[in-house]
């Protein structure tokens, strides 16, 4: 197990995980999101990172609307 940084509250996960798993056991998983991991924001197409213990996420989801 590894403790992440979620926008500020520690999460227990799985070793191994990627972004794309934890957006998708998150429930965001085809929802638009920007993710910042350890103060770097990632293109989607960084999203198959694996994450390590102690790693720190911002996760903003985009909406519409006004």
């Amino acid at each position: 197990m590894m403790t992440l940084t979620i926008n500020g509250k520690n999460h227990e996960a799985a070793d191994g995980l990627t972004i794309v798993t934890l957006l998708e056991s998150l429930g965001f998983g085809n929802k638009p999101v920007v993710v910042e991991l350890n103060a770097e924001a990632l293109s989607p197409s960084e999203f198959e990172r694996r994450l390590n213990d102690r790693d720190k996420l911002e996760l903003i989801t985009i909406a519409a609307g006004g």
